[in-house]
Parts: C-alpha cells; sequence; structure tokens
C-alpha cells in the first residue's frame, strides 16, 4: 500500500497538504467527513488516536499534524527547494512561521465557522462578546503577519512560495469563506494573496476551495450532514473552548 492522506477540505490544514500533494506525490486520498463526525469513529480512532485531520499513512508509519506531514513529503519527494528551502536560515524562517502560526492564527481563524455554520448546526449560538474577541484577535493577528513576517517581502518567508505561505493562505480562507473582508485594506496582505494563488493555478485554488467557499450557502440550504452522536459531543466541548 502507497502513501494515504485521510483529509477533509473543508479544514484549513487539510487544504494545505492537499494542494501541496499537486506536486505530483503519488497518494491516496481518503476522505473523512469532519460534519458527519467520522474522525471520531472507531476505525478512524484506531489510525489517529487524536481524531484529528489531516494525517498521513506511509505504510506502517502514521503522521498527524499538517506542518510535519508537509516537511515529510517535502523531503521524501525532494519537492522543488523554494518550498522547504535547504538553506538553513531560509528553512528556519519556514519554521519560524509555522510556530507562530500554530500559536497565533491556527485556533483564530477557523472561529467564525463555528460562529455561523457548525454551532447553529447542533442549536448552539455562540455569545455575542466572544465573537467580538474573536474578530479583534484575527485584526491583530493579520497586522502581525503583515507587519513581522511579509513586510515588503513577496512572500512571508521571503523571495519564494513556502510551505508558510500554503498554510497562511488556507486559515485566511475560511473566515473569508464565512464573508469576512480579511483583505479590505490592507493592499500588501491582499497582493500577497494574488501571488500565492497565481503560483498555485486558477484551477486548483478553486479544486480546494470550492466545498468551504458553498459552506454558507449548504447551511442556508439545511443539506449539511447531521453529526453522530461523538461528533456532536465533541463540537460542544470546542464551542465551549472559544475564549
Amino acid at each position: 500500500m502507497g502513501l494515504e492522506l485521510f483529509l477533509d477540505l473543508v479544514s484549513q490544514p487539510s487544504r494545505a497538504v492537499y494542494i501541496f500533494a499537486k506536486n505530483g506525490i503519488p497518494l491516496e486520498l481518503r476522505t473523512v467527513d469532519l460534519i458527519k463526525g467520522q474522525h471520531k469513529s472507531k476505525e478512524f480512532l484506531q489510525i489517529n488516536s487524536l481524531g484529528k485531520l489531516p494525517t498521513l499513512k506511509d505504510g506502517d508509519f502514521i503522521l498527524t499534524e499538517s506542518s510535519a506531514i508537509l516537511i515529510y513529503l517535502s523531503c521524501k519527494y525532494q519537492t522543488p527547494d523554494h518550498w522547504y528551502p535547504s538553506d538553513l536560515q531560509a528553512r528556519a524562517r519556514v519554521h519560524e512561521y509555522l510556530g507562530w502560526h500554530a500559536d497565533c492564527i491556527r485556533g483564530t481563524f477557523g472561529i467564525p465557522l463555528w460562529v455561523q455554520v457548525l454551532g447553529p448546526l447542533i442549536g448552539v449560538q455562540v455569545p455575542k462578546e466572544k465573537v467580538e474577541r474573536n474578530r479583534t484577535a484575527i485584526d491583530q493577528a493579520l497586522q502581525w503577519l503583515e507587519d513581522k513576517f511579509l513586510g515588503d517581502r513577496p512572500f512571508l518567508a521571503g523571495q519564494q512560495v513556502t510551505l508558510a505561505d500554503l498554510m497562511a493562505l488556507e486559515e485566511l480562507m475560511q473566515p473569508v469563506a464565512l464573508g469576512y473582508e480579511l483583505f479590505e485594506g490592507r493592499p500588501r496582505l491582499a497582493a500577497w494573496r494574488g501571488r500565492v494563488e497565481a503560483f498555485l493555478g486558477a484551477e486548483l485554488c478553486q479544486e480546494a476551495h470550492s466545498i468551504i467557499l458553498s459552506i454558507l450557502e449548504q447551511a442556508a440550504k439545511k443539506t449539511l450532514p447531521t453529526p453522530s452522536p461523538e461528533a456532536y459531543q465533541a463540537m460542544l466541548l470546542r464551542i465551549a473552548r472559544i475564549p
């Protein structure tokens, strides 16, 4: 059995790995429906006991964090150097961003989906003060992203697109899909997005983003799946943890 990638394109890090794998990396895609709660099924928990996506399975070797998966694939398949540079300092810049991303981006930009789609799906409304705090946190993170990591460079870690740009783009697309005008009044960040999407190609971006960009429409039409009892409990806990 070759490489297997377990993912759901509703998930930001799943999309990042999916797009990266389109570099010609030979793997089998295994869709695990997050909203249905398939990531909490006994079958999937035997693969990844954390119940998280994406998950990579390479024979008996299982990898469960998106940054680690991206680095593993870039090294295993010797993808073009710009993604994960061989130069020590350039590589350190990628790691610098990925560390900050985990702390300041990852848990922040996904909250609008819980507010507007997933909470209402299970009959839960996120308090207004939490929504406002999240919007403030998003705005602050965008400012740091623009000032500290982008600056006057074309990409977040330097002169070429890297794993850092891919991870950032997919995270920012989540609130964009929910109607947030993240790039309005931020010309440098908007230009960066344009450069990254131009590099990836319009067709691939559309393919990767089509599900999340239609999520509000699906919610309005009530065509989203019903979460399993296991997923329902996990969703309640996640909503309760929104700061």
